[in-house]
C-alpha cells in the first residue's frame, strides 16, 4: 500500500527545503513523479532535491532537452530530471532518450509524467502540488501550495513520509 502525507508549503524557500528533505529518503533506483500546473513549484522542489542529493549543475526546467543528468558530487546517485510534457509515447520514448546513466543506479524525477511513465516502476513516489487557495489565475509564486506525497509499491511500505512535514 505504501504511505502518504499531505502538507502545506507556504513559500518557494520551503518548497526547496521539502526537496532537500525528500532527498534524504531517496535511494538509487527511485522514481519520483511530479505533477501540478505550470508554475506550481515542480522545478523548485527538484532543485532542492538536487541540493539534498549533492549533484552537480544547476537544476532548471529541462523543457527543451527533455532530460538532464546531474552526476553526484558526493558518490551518491545521479539525479535524472525529465520533463515528459512533450513525450507522447511514454516509456518507449524514455528509453529512446539514451540517457548516459543507469536508471537503477539513479534517482529519476519526472515532471508531467502522469499517464506516461508509471510503467517504469510499480514502486514510485508521487508528488502532487496544488495551489492551496485554488486560484490558478494568480501569477504570485508566494501562494501557499498543498503538496501530497504518496509512496506506492513495496519500496515505500513502512517509510514514514510524515517526517517531511516536521521541518
Amino acid at each position: 500500500m505504501g504511505s502518504q502525507t499531505t502538507l502545506t508549503v507556504a513559500t518557494p524557500e520551503r518548497m526547496s527545503r521539502l526537496g532537500r528533505d525528500l532527498a534524504a529518503l531517496l535511494r538509487p533506483g527511485d522514481l519520483v513523479l511530479l505533477s501540478g500546473e505550470l508554475g506550481a513549484g515542480k522545478t523548485t522542489l527538484t532543485r532542492g532535491l538536487g541540493e539534498g542529493l549533492g549533484v552537480r549543475g544547476a537544476v532548471t526546467s529541462p523543457t527543451f532537452v527533455i532530460a538532464r543528468v546531474h552526476p553526484s558530487l558526493t558518490g551518491g546517485p545521479a539525479l535524472v530530471h525529465v520533463d515528459a510534457y512533450r513525450l507522447g509515447g511514454g516509456l518507449d520514448e524514455m528509453e529512446d532518450l539514451d540517457l548516459d546513466v543507469s536508471l537503477p543506479e539513479s534517482v529519476v524525477v519526472v515532471e508531467w509524467g502522469e499517464g506516461k511513465v508509471e510503467q517504469l516502476s510499480e514502486d514510485r513516489l508521487e508528488v502532487r502540488i496544488e495551489r492551496a487557495l485554488g486560484g490558478a489565475e494568480s501569477e504570485d509564486d508566494s501562494d501557499p501550495r498543498r503538496v501530497r506525497v504518496s509512496g506506492l509499491g513495496g519500496r515505500w511500505d513502512g517509510v514514514d513520509l510524515g517526517v517531511l512535514g516536521d521541518s
